[in-house]
């Protein structure tokens, strides 16, 4: 591109990436033949690690403030419904406008009538993953309006079209060279530099002006408080504060799940937030917003929209144990200490939420069809439910979604039903095999058979079908000549001997 350019975000239909599962276990593979991808992530994730251990240096405290955080998302998740109701009530009453969307579809379609409204043809935003769950930008380019995101790691990754790889740190992948010559490329009148504060002053200025230029500002929402009718937004940039404040109307997008019962439930679930995501003690911005300029005030959105999204989090909300996927504030810790995760990298995934919490959360959205390699994408090693500050108990719902998965659905059973994609993983002959295993093992005596007979011939054991999946990286796994029982039999004896020897 010429420097003489301007450079308009590319959001066209070409341009478009699907978010869509499709085949995981090769792009993992890509993903783990890429050595400079592998150490951006390396590097990047060990700084995370670090920076967070270093905010919780007291074990017990830590402990108990992840307790109280649970208590409190358990409680407003108890009270969904009621909250809800409650916090539109407050919301129209501080003149905020409230939308529904029970689908990414009318979400798209409820912001677009509210830009077709004010006749707009730009849009600002915030950083908001809800966005990119509903792939609000393809859809609005497609109808002439464009979006610029504001947030630097999520303008980085527009001007390189990817999506985000990190619901925190979107272009974490990137180093800094990367970002030098994607920037060099497509901004006007900018020369190479790996300079990290000068590409960031870069970014801003060529942000600055469209926060005045734009026709909408769209936010996300961190937490919505029903008490107050208040919507709360974390962030270090001001980018979010410029894109909430500056253009005549505010749209803030989020799911329905970001409630609070008080105001008071904030501070407690801001302090592990903030920690959390990025080792911090506190954001630079933290943004309460309670509605439009008022009459004599002198800046603000003259009009102030909520579109709450519900895209699959009632399913998850309808089942007792999957509703403890909801109870995420989205700090991203969970990813951070992932041994996959850390790994592959975000894009692998092919969901917009990557890592263990968008292992537990895509399955609602997209249907277990389109996502049936993720809940089998860990080593379920617990870290992920280590370190979550609000204790959502990440691997036994992988475990729970790997039994949804290889279901046999009844349409009798309504609680199968439910679950949208359950049974998309069924195998006819690994359901036999499974039933042959449960066979034997419920007996001692074909146990023993079976035992005694791999402890013989296991060797034999042909290299075909998943021995030969395992054995391409990995060694062939070949049974013991001795079975456990069998070593401690003989271990007894040999110390029995020995006993009576020294008696002797």
């Amino acid at each position: 591109m010429s420097n003489s350019q301007k450079y308009t975000p590319n959001t066209s239909a070409t341009s478009h990436i699907p978010v869509r599962q499709n085949d995981f276990n090769h792009q993992a593979h890509d993903a783990l033949n890429d050595g400079q991808l592998r150490t951006n992530f390396r590097r990047a994730m060990d700084g995370l690690i670090a920076k967070r251990t270093a905010q919780f240096p007291d074990s017990d405290d830590l402990e108990a403030r992840r307790l109280h955080a649970e208590a409190i998302r358990q409680r407003c998740l108890n009270k969904l419904p009621q909250l809800l109701e409650q916090l539109e009530s407050n919301l129209k009453a501080n003149g905020i406008k409230v939308h529904w969307a029970e689908t990414a579809e009318q979400a798209c379609e409820i912001i677009y009538g509210i830009s077709e409204c004010h006749q707009a043809k730009s849009m600002i935003k915030g950083k908001s993953m809800v966005s990119e769950e509903i792939e609000l930008n393809h859809f609005m380019a497609e109808r002439g309006i464009d979006c610029l995101e504001s947030d630097m790691g999520e303008y980085i990754v527009q001007l390189a079209e990817e999506k985000p790889s990190h619901i925190i740190m979107p272009a974490i992948h990137k180093n800094a060279v990367e970002v030098a010559k994607l920037f060099e490329d497509k901004i006007p009148d900018h020369s190479y530099t790996e300079d990290i504060d000068e590409l960031i002053q870069t970014g801003r200025r060529e942000l600055r002006k469209a926060f005045f230029n734009a026709d909408i500002g769209l936010s996300g929402v961190n937490f919505m408080v029903a008490e107050t009718g208040t919507l709360c937004l974390v962030e270090n940039e001001g980018n979010g504060r410029m894109s909430t404040h500056v253009p005549p109307v505010h749209v803030a997008v989020t799911g329905i799940e970001k409630v609070v019962e008080f105001l008071s439930d904030v501070p407690p679930l801001y302090h592990l937030l903030t920690r959390s995501a990025t080792g911090q003690p506190i954001t630079t911005y933290f943004n309460m917003i309670s509605g439009p300029r008022g009459e004599n005030e002198k800046d603000g959105p003259k009009e102030v929209h909520l579109v709450l999204l519900d895209n699959g989090r009632s399913q998850a909300y309808a089942d007792a144990q999957m509703r403890k996927t909801l109870q995420c504030i989205r700090c991203g810790a969970c990813m951070n200490h992932c041994p996959v995760y850390s790994r592959i990298g975000g894009h692998a995934y092919k969901t917009v939420y990557p890592g263990p919490i968008g292992k537990i959360i895509s399955p609602h959205m997209m249907g277990l069809e389109q996502t049936k390699d993720l809940p089998s994408a860990s080593t379920l090693c617990g870290a992920c439910g280590d370190v979550c500050p609000v204790k959502i108990p990440i691997p036994s719902l992988l475990q729970r979604l790997r039994i949804e998965l290889k279901r046999v659905v009844s349409s009798n059973d309504p609680q199968q039903v439910n679950m949208k994609g359950a049974g998309a993983g069924y195998n006819a002959i690994e359901a036999r095999v499974w039933k042959i295993f449960s066979w034997i093992y419920s007996s001692r005596y074909r146990y023993k058979m079976l035992s005694w007979m791999a402890s013989r011939f296991g060797k034999l054991l042909p290299n075909i079908g998943p021995v030969a999946v395992w054995s391409k990286v990995r060694s062939k796994p070949v049974p013991a000549n001795k079975t456990l029982h069998q070593l401690m039999e003989q271990r007894s004896r040999q110390a029995s001997g020995q006993s009576n020897g020294s008696d002797k």
